[in-house]
């Protein structure tokens, strides 16, 4: 039986060895590595080096007195972060909680927070030119937080633009 250590050990050689740039490929650009994830039937990404980790929606303790997208916090290996719902926060439809969502945990600047998705799908990687500017019909979510859109219809989040949101930071501990 293997330990812990060795497990970890072993799992992050073989990422090392996956995250390599394959033999004799050309790369013309700046690529970007996204995580990318299902939210109210559409495909939805962001930067993998915001993402710190993934992990199952479990033991979800709601928050009183918090605005609506804010849908509780989660106890993960002693860390308590604010679990965010974009769905409600961008005004998508909402079709219930179940064992599938995932917790997608980014990182700001100063803070981690923990992003709800319905479902996560993978890691792509595609050249950041290959991104179109998003369309003015793409009304259900401010431009402000896209960083654009793909070809196939995937739409690219800005996590930072998404973090620096004010009504991000429910209280911040600076009343007077």
């Amino acid at each position: 039986m293997t330990s812990e250590a060795d497990t970890a050990t072993v799992l992050r050689s073989r990422a090392r060895e996956l995250a390599r740039p394959a033999a004799g490929a050309n790369v013309v650009g700046e690529q970007l590595d996204l995580l990318e994830f299902r939210l109210a039937d559409e495909r939805y990404a962001l930067e993998t080096s915001f993402v710190s980790e993934v992990q199952p929606l479990r033991d979800l303790t709601p928050l009183p007195g918090t605005p609506a997208f804010v849908r509780g916090i989660v106890n993960l290996r002693g860390r308590v972060l604010a679990v965010y719902d974009l769905k409600k926060f961008f005004g998508l439809p909402e079709h219930g909680l179940t064992d599938l969502h995932r917790i997608i945990v980014v990182r700001g600047d100063d803070f981690e927070v923990g992003l709800l998705a319905d479902v996560v799908m993978g890691v792509r990687r595609l050249p950041r030119e290959s991104l179109s500017p998003p369309l003015p019909t793409l009304s259900a979510i401010a431009t402000e937080y896209l960083e654009g859109i793909t070809g196939d219809h995937l739409v690219v989040l800005s996590v930072a633009r998404i973090l620096s949101d004010p009504r991000i930071v429910v209280n911040d501990g600076d009343k007077e």
